[in-house]
């Protein structure tokens, strides 16, 4: 007897939070070239490189509603606001929207395989 793996349907909200973040992964490349990011410091940019690729990882782990993604973005948002934090970068805005979304990320988890 053969078991049919149906894949989990993704749900509208996970759906706007890939599109939107793969439109901002993608817009995310151009502060390569902004002269007040590439002042802040040589270790910055190669940070900045990092977490374009850790976003688009987690991205990509959504889009297939992976758990792994869940938590994988979670960890990344409390890094890159200890980062931002140690830097004198952080700002309560830069927690509002990725506090959300991580948030409506759990509401989905247990729909994920």
């Amino acid at each position: 007897m053969e078991e049919a793996f149906e894949k989990p349907l993704r749900p509208r909200a996970i759906t706007v939070i890939c599109v939107i973040g793969f439109i901002g992964v993608a817009f995310s490349v151009l502060q390569f070239f902004v002269p007040k990011v590439q002042q802040l410091g040589a270790w910055y940019l190669p940070y900045l490189g990092g977490s374009l690729v850790v976003q688009l990882l987690c991205l990509v782990g959504l889009w297939h509603m992976k758990r792994w993604a869940v938590f994988a973005y979670a960890g990344f948002v409390l890094l890159n606001q200890l980062v931002l934090y140690t830097n004198n970068l952080w700002e309560v805005k830069a927690l509002i929207l990725p506090a959300v979304v991580v948030l409506l990320l759990l509401k989905y988890l247990p729909k994920m395989s």
